[in-house]
C-alpha cells in the first residue's frame, strides 16, 4: 500500500522590476553617480542601462554587454549603433531607436516597469517604450553645459510633470527644482570610503605599480585632481599656480571633453595624465599631498556638486576648493575654500604649512563627513523610492481599468435598450 505523497506545486521567484535607464554619460566613462547608484540597484532590478547613440556604418544595431555591478549583479548595458551623426537622443534618432529597443525588449519578453531618465532628451523615447512609470535623476544642470541642446529646457519641463518623483544631484538643484514638483527628493553624492580608504590600498599591487609609473618620479608636494576636463575646469588658476609655485607637481588626471587639449596650459610642473580606470585613483590619490577642485565660478559651476570631494576626504587627502555653493553647504567644515587664484594658491600654502595637530583635527572632521554619506545607504533609499513609486503607479492603473470596466457595463443596457419591450 502506498503512502499519500502530497503533490507539491513549484514556486518560481518572481522576476525582479525592470529598470530601464536612458544615460548621457557612458556606463565605461569616469566612474560616477550613476554606476554607483545603478550597480547596486542591479541585485534587485533588472537594470537595463541605454547609452546615446554611437554613428556608424551600416544598418542601425544594439551592441548589448553585460557589466558586473556590485556584489557581482549584472546590469546590462546597451549601446545603439545607427548611422545618423546627430548627438545624443536628437529627434533624428528617435524612430530607429524606438525600433531597437521594442525589438529587444519584446524578444526577451521584457515588460518596462520603471524608466529612469538622466539627460530629459530621452524623454520621447522613454515615453515609447511605455513603462509603468518614470523618475528623473537631475544630477547637473545640463542646459549651463557647454553645446546643450535647444530643446533641452522644454523637454526637462515636459519630464517633470511626467515623473513620479524628481531626485536632485545636490542642494543648489534641490532648491532649483522643488518648487517645479511635488516630490523632489535631494539625493547629494556620497562614496564607496572602502575604495578610498589608505588601509585598503594594497602595496605593490598592479595599481600600485601604475600610480608609481605615472607620478612616483614627480617632486612633492603634489596637489592633484582626478575627474573630467572640460569647460569647468579653471584653467587659469591651473597657470597661475604652476607659476607662482615651480616646486609644486599637478596633477591632473581625467579624460579631456568638449574643450580642444590644445588650451590646457603647459608648464614644466602640470602633468595631465589623462582618463585613468576607478581602480587605480585611490592609489594616485595617496600619493598626493593637497587635493583639488579648480572649478571656475560661473554658469556652468552654479550647481555642480563634485562626487570627488567625499572620495578625497575618504582618502584622507586635504581638499581646497573654489567657492562652490554646494561644496560649502556640504563640507564647508572640512574644505578650504577660496575666491581667487591667489586665494587658492594661499590655502593651498596653509594645508602644506600646517601644524600636526591641525591636520588631525581636519582629518576628523574630513572621515566624520565620509561616514554620512554611503552608496549602499542612498541605494537603499533609491529602492524604497522606487518601489512605492512603482506600487503607486500600479495602483492608480488598477483603478483606472475598473473605473473604465464600471463605465462600459453602465453604458451596455443604454446600447441594448434600442427596442421597445412594452
Amino acid at each position: 500500500m502506498t503512502k499519500n505523497v502530497p503533490f507539491i506545486i513549484p514556486v518560481t521567484p518572481a522576476s525582479p522590476p525592470v529598470l530601464v535607464v536612458f544615460s548621457h554619460l557612458r556606463w565605461g566613462f569616469v566612474f560616477q553617480r550613476p554606476q554607483h547608484l545603478l550597480s547596486r540597484l542591479a541585485a534587485r532590478w533588472q537594470v537595463i542601462f541605454v547609452e546615446e547613440p554611437v554613428q556608424s556604418e551600416g544598418p542601425a544595431r544594439l551592441e548589448v554587454r553585460d557589466e558586473t555591478g556590485h556584489d557581482g549583479s549584472t546590469v546590462q548595458v546597451v549601446v545603439p549603433h545607427t548611422p545618423d551623426a546627430s548627438q545624443g537622443f536628437h529627434d533624428d534618432q528617435l524612430a530607429a531607436l524606438h525600433g531597437l529597443l521594442d525589438e529587444h525588449l519584446k524578444a526577451r519578453q521584457l515588460q518596462v516597469d520603471v524608466v529612469w531618465l538622466y539627460t530629459p532628451m530621452a524623454l520621447p523615447l522613454a515615453k515609447a517604450v511605455q513603462p509603468t512609470c518614470m523618475v528623473y535623476d537631475c544630477m547637473d544642470e545640463l542646459a549651463a553645459f557647454k553645446d546643450a541642446p535647444r530643446q533641452l529646457r522644454q523637454r526637462e519641463s515636459a519630464l517633470m510633470k511626467e515623473a513620479a518623483f524628481v531626485l536632485t544631484g545636490g542642494p543648489s538643484l534641490y532648491e532649483s527644482r522643488r518648487p517645479l514638483h511635488p516630490q523632489v527628493v535631494c539625493l547629494p553624492s556620497a562614496v564607496d570610503a572602502d575604495h578610498y580608504s589608505p588601509s585598503m590600498l594594497v602595496h605593490d599591487s598592479e595599481c600600485d605599480r601604475q600610480a608609481q609609473q605615472l607620478q612616483g618620479s614627480l617632486p612633492r608636494p603634489r596637489l592633484g585632481y582626478f575627474g573630467v576636463i572640460d569647460e569647468r575646469m579653471d584653467l587659469a588658476l591651473l597657470s597661475a599656480m604652476a607659476d607662482s609655485h615651480p616646486e609644486w607637481s599637478l596633477v591632473m588626471a581625467g579624460p579631456v571633453v568638449k574643450i580642444d587639449p590644445a588650451t590646457l596650459p603647459q608648464r614644466p610642473n602640470i602633468h595631465w595624465l589623462g582618463m585613468q580606470p576607478y581602480e587605480r585613483l585611490p592609489y594616485l590619490l595617496a600619493g598626493w599631498d593637497v587635493a583639488m577642485l579648480p572649478f571656475v565660478l560661473n554658469e556652468s559651476t552654479r550647481f555642480i556638486s563634485p562626487t570627488k570631494t567625499l572620495e578625497y576626504m575618504a582618502g584622507e587627502k586635504p581638499v581646497v576648493s573654489t567657492r562652490i555653493r554646494d561644496v560649502m553647504v556640504l563640507y564647508g567644515e572640512a574644505v578650504l575654500l577660496a575666491d581667487s587664484a591667489q586665494g587658492f594658491i594661499a590655502a593651498c600654502e596653509a594645508i602644506l604649512g600646517a601644524t600636526l595637530a591641525r591636520r588631525c583635527q581636519r582629518a576628523i572632521a574630513m572621515l566624520n563627513l565620509v561616514s554620512q554619506h554611503s552608496w549602499t545607504r542612498s541605494a537603499e533609499s533609491v529602492h524604497e523610492l522606487l518601489t512605492q513609486a512603482l506600487h503607486s503607479a500600479r495602483g492608480q492603473t488598477e483603478l483606472a481599468l475598473e473605473a473604465s470596466a464600471a463605465g462600459a457595463l453602465e453604458r451596455v443596457p443604454a446600447a441594448a435598450g434600442g427596442r421597445d419591450r412594452r
